[in-house]
This record gives structure tokens, sequence and C-alpha cells, in this order.
């Protein structure tokens, strides 16, 4: 499949910017605090959902100051609305979860299918405690249950087509200095 770049270039050039990139940094560094007084004691693993969750993982990553391990994971939701909860896995979890503290992080929370059946999936394994870190909440009301929420969120965000600090475009743009929306999506 060949892509359009003159397309590609265009959208970022035209689209909006909602987040600059100070305001993701300032987001993240509150996000830092308020993990790092939670995991201080807790020797938690935390898996970075790939791709989305790279950029994010990578600027949180230096500004907490505990113990921690780091591992990731790759999983993407298929089938209709429904069936939410089933992943196509291309990278399974490998490390031990048997008691484990686990905070799965991700650039953002839309709909929410995939985040809840990682989730689901860590605690079937074992883990003693599971929580989820987003970038970005996109507001709506199409989550995968009422009231859908990660338990550590950066920032809210209209509901609307989004790229930068992880999201992307068509596959590109996850290195945009701030969060975007495409201008008419």
């Amino acid at each position: 499949m060949s892509i359009d770049l003159d397309n590609v270039r265009r959208t970022r050039a035209e689209a909006d910017c909602l987040y600059t990139a100070e305001q993701v940094e300032a987001a993240i560094d509150t996000l830092a605090d308020g993990l790092s007084v939670f995991y201080r004691d807790r020797n938690p693993l935390l898996y970075v959902v790939m791709n989305g969750g790279l950029i994010f993982a990578g600027r949180l990553l230096p500004r907490l100051d505990f113990p921690l391990e780091v591992a990731y994971l790759h999983a993407t939701r298929y089938g209709m609305a429904t069936q939410g909860t089933l992943l196509d896995w291309r990278v399974r979890p490998t490390q031990k979860l048997d008691g484990r503290h686990v905070l799965v992080l991700d650039d953002i929370l839309d709909e929410g299918h995939t985040l809840a059946a990682i989730t689901d999936y860590l605690r079937d394994e074992g883990a003693a405690d599971v929580r989820t870190a987003v970038l970005v909440h996109k507001q709506h009301s199409r989550k995968a249950f009422p009231g859908m929420r990660a338990d550590f969120s950066g920032l809210d965000v209209v509901d609307r087509f989004l790229f930068g600090y992880g999201m992307d475009y068509k596959g590109y743009w996850r290195n945009a200095p701030g969060i975007f929306a495409v201008r008419g999506l």
C-alpha cells in the first residue's frame, strides 16, 4: 500500500494544536508526581502498550523516582465492538505476574476495549493489582463501560481524531511535538 506523503504533511500543517509540547510535558510531570507517590514502595512492573505507549513511556519513565521493572506488550482488538475483549496478541506479557503490582502505560484511552481486555488478562494471569496510566483521555460516551477512566491520566481531550506524543495519523506523526487534531475529522 502506498501512502500519500503530501497528504500526511498537509494534515500536520493544517491540524489544530490542542496542547503544546510544553503543556504535554507539564501534564507528564504531574502524572509522574502522582505515580511516584502511589508506587514508591510497591515494586511495580510497568507494561508499555506498543506502539502508541512508546513515546509517552519514554517521556514518563525518567521522571519516576522509585525502583521499577519495565516490559512491553503489543495487542490489538479485532472483531465488532461487542467482541472488545478478544485480542490479537502481537507480543504477550513475558514477566511473571503472580502477586505483582502492574501499571499499564498507553498513549490514549479512547473507547477502551483493548485496555480493558489487557488489564483483565493481566489480572487473570495473577497480578495482585493492575492499574492504568494514559497520557490522553478522550471525552465521549462510547467507552467500553460507562464511566471508564484510566487510574492515572494526563490530559482530557475532545472527541476528535488525534495525533502526536504516540498517537498516529495513518502510521505517521507519533513524533509530533504536541497533541493535534486532524482538521475536518
